[in-house]
């Protein structure tokens, strides 16, 4: 990862998702913008309906969640509707101008696992 990338999870800005492969298996870090929601959960959109990280948490929910100095187990839950507009459109005003194309991809509750 980027130092950048480092810093910015550092500060609690963004999340880094681990997620496993769903073809090579391997742990597979990304860091992507977060917004907090009820109960601990964050949730994440994808850009793209075909990014990575949102195919590899369709294959294999669970994942691994860092933020700050907080690093946690959680399981992924796809949202539809009405959920996943409020997801996005929570993103865009934490963030300000959306990057192009968020929200044309899954988005993603992320809750704690255990």
């Amino acid at each position: 990862m980027a130092a950048m990338e480092d810093d910015l999870v550092a500060w609690g800005r963004v999340v880094r998702l681990e997620t496993r492969g769903r073809r090579s298996g391997r742990t597979i870090a990304v860091v992507v913008g977060f917004v907090q929601r009820d109960g601990g959960a964050i949730a994440v959109a994808a850009t793209a309906p075909e990014a990575g990280w949102a195919l590899n948490l369709e294959a294999e929910p669970r994942c691994r969640v860092t933020i700050a100095d907080r690093s946690w187990d959680a399981a992924a839950r796809r949202l539809a509707g009405a959920e996943h507009h409020a997801a996005v459109r929570d993103l865009i005003l934490r963030y300000g101008t959306p990057s192009e194309g968020l929200g044309s991809g899954p988005s993603f509750e992320l809750v704690p696992a255990g």
